[in-house]
């Protein structure tokens, strides 16, 4: 064999064991992928999935096209439909329970990757070990994370005889708002229930809740209180109003309380996901994942604005404080 020859076979050989980012990248296909989240770029989490999706060798602009659904915060229209299946993603990445379960209609062959307080109790699939169709995605324990929520705010506000339970945007379905009351009347502690619709709605509701009583908040996990975190803020602060909130980064934020698991950790397991599909895998061989870290941040700052002292024994609990 002439030795051109064979270094033309052994550099073809080399090729096929070159790691997945680098073939990735050298890679004249484009892979499309569609992301729906209320929140867009440059925010913390959205970041994250760009960030792990370059670490695997797809890199927006190269071999990677993006549409981001234009950050939808309500239902998605018929109109977001339609712009989505025109893009002829290969997967589709979306935040929320209540964009699942059109897309995963609209677009059935499409394979999809979702965040979802449940995915069980959403019907959308019965089995996180084996997905029986083209969805997977990041369960995060809703119901049992807001009402560990809500026995850390009474921990948080021990005098505390009436508390308000704030929910968004329809997120949480009326049985899991019940087992909350439930849960606190067996502490000896009443409970209202506040919805909120639209942004408008924050201000003229958080003055209810002070005219009721209530003297702390649980808020709901929820797009709609993600995205409309500052005002929530700003507000409970201005009424002294203890509240607990899902995410981690709310309370680094502002927020008094928080304990969850952190999002852009669980936007990077997402991402992971997609890259798994982009490499051939299908949704019903990638198991539905829980986040395995969760984590109580207290913000002291927050504390001391609204004249509230947390209990010695909590703030020992906090994995993190913001003082």
């Amino acid at each position: 064999m002439r030795r051109r020859d064979f270094m033309v076979g052994l550099g073809a050989a080399a090729g096929s064991f070159l790691p997945y980012a680098i073939q990735a990248e050298q890679s004249s296909r484009v892979y499309r992928l569609g992301v729906l989240s209320a929140a867009q770029r440059p925010a913390p989490h959205i970041a994250a999935i760009f960030d792990e999706l370059q670490r695997s060798g797809f890199v927006e602009g190269q071999n990677l096209r993006i549409d981001s659904g234009r950050g939808v915060q309500g239902d998605l229209s018929p109109e977001n439909l339609v712009a989505m299946r025109e893009f002829e993603p290969d997967v589709i990445l979306t935040s929320a329970d209540r964009w699942s379960r059109p897309l995963h209609d609209a677009l059935p062959n499409v394979p999809l990757v979702c965040l979802s307080a449940d995915l069980l109790r959403s019907g959308l699939l019965n089995s996180l070990a084996r997905p029986e169709s083209n969805l997977t995605g990041v369960s995060f324990f809703g119901p049992e994370l807001d009402g560990k929520r809500q026995e850390i705010l009474l921990e948080a506000v021990p005098g505390a005889r009436r508390i308000a339970i704030v929910e968004g945007g329809n997120a949480t379905p009326p049985d899991q708002i019940k087992q909350l009351q439930k849960a606190a009347h067996a502490r000896g502690v009443e409970s209202s229930v506040f919805h909120i619709h639209a942004p408008g709605d924050i201000v003229p509701l958080t003055d209810q809740i002070k005219a009721s009583g209530a003297i702390a908040i649980n808020v709901l996990a929820s797009n709609f209180t993600f995205s409309n975190r500052r005002v929530l803020f700003e507000r409970c602060t201005e009424l002294r109003l203890p509240a607990i909130y899902e995410w981690p980064e709310m309370a680094e934020e502002g927020g008094l309380l928080a304990y969850g698991a952190r999002l852009s950790g669980i936007f990077r397991q997402l991402a992971r996901m997609v890259v798994k599909i982009f490499r051939g895998i299908k949704p019903t061989e990638i198991p539905v994942e829980q986040p395995t870290q969760f984590d109580l941040v207290i913000n002291l700052r927050t504390a001391k604005a609204i004249d509230l002292e947390i209990p010695a024994g909590l703030v020992l609990r906090a994995d993190k404080l913001i003082e």
